[in-house]
């Protein structure tokens, strides 16, 4: 899965904010998102996932030989195509247990009612043992209680986000208030549904070694504009990258 984006601008009373003439995400397996504060990078996240209105441009979510037009869709039906992001800021239910949150992300809009969303029978076996594995796999203090550390909840909104068996996944800061043994855990993960065919990643993160380690192709974004894209090495290597974000 690939998003495209063509003469894609975003402005708050006429102040521009954003500016890409043209770029396309998701064609190389793992790519990242890098830039300076005040960039623009969630602005970007927020026209992807039609969180926030466009003020000119289009935007393409290409899956093998469909292309949806995202402009005149709404965020749920982004989300229904199979393009997810993670919270950047943490979020969730915090009266539902871990259990019941992952149960929650695995329900269909057909069950979503009040009381059908946590009827244990609208939850299909296969959903089940899926949730079982992911929280034998990664160590909650209490799998069967509530989210409490701000690691636990971050943790607990990326596995919500990958019950959904997203196409492509945005990865808004994943590691933030993640100890790094969960970071490595999460990585790879994310890296095999990758390599497995699953499903393509965007990571926007400040993390640069976690950038370097796991991606094979970075966006540099600047004010508003991708200056540069390319390899780690490519990126790593670029004067514009290192004076206008690395201090070189």
């Amino acid at each position: 899965m690939k998003l495209h984006m063509r003469n894609l601008t975003k402005a708050y009373h006429a102040h521009p904010v954003l500016n890409v003439k043209e770029a396309s995400l998701g064609t190389h397996g793992i790519e990242g998102l890098i830039g300076p504060n005040g960039a623009g990078k969630s602005t970007l996240m927020g026209l992807l996932t039609r969180r926030i209105k466009p003020s000119t441009g289009t935007i393409k979510l290409e899956d093998g030989e469909v292309t949806h037009p995202l402009n005149p869709i709404r965020s749920h039906q982004v989300a229904n195509l199979g393009l997810v992001k993670t919270n950047q800021r943490i979020q969730g239910f915090s009266s539902l247990t871990i259990r019941d949150n992952l149960r929650l992300a695995a329900t269909s809009t057909i069950d979503e009612t009040y009381r059908g969303v946590l009827d244990d029978d609208q939850v299909d076996e296969t959903i089940e043992a899926e949730i079982d594995g992911y929280l034998s796999q990664f160590s909650f203090a209490d799998p069967d209680g509530f989210a409490k550390s701000g690691g636990e909840k971050k943790l607990l909104d990326i596995l919500r986000c990958l019950i959904l068996k997203p196409r492509m996944l945005l990865m808004d800061e994943p590691t933030a208030g993640l100890p790094d043994d969960i970071t490595k855990e999460v990585m790879d993960l994310v890296g095999a549904k990758v390599e497995a065919g699953d499903m393509t990643v965007v990571i926007v993160e400040h993390d640069l070694d976690l950038i370097w380690k796991y991606c094979s192709y970075v966006h540099f974004l600047s004010e508003g504009e991708i200056l540069f894209h390319g390899t780690p090495d490519d990126v790593k290597n670029n004067r514009v990258v290192a004076e206008k974000y690395m201090g070189v």
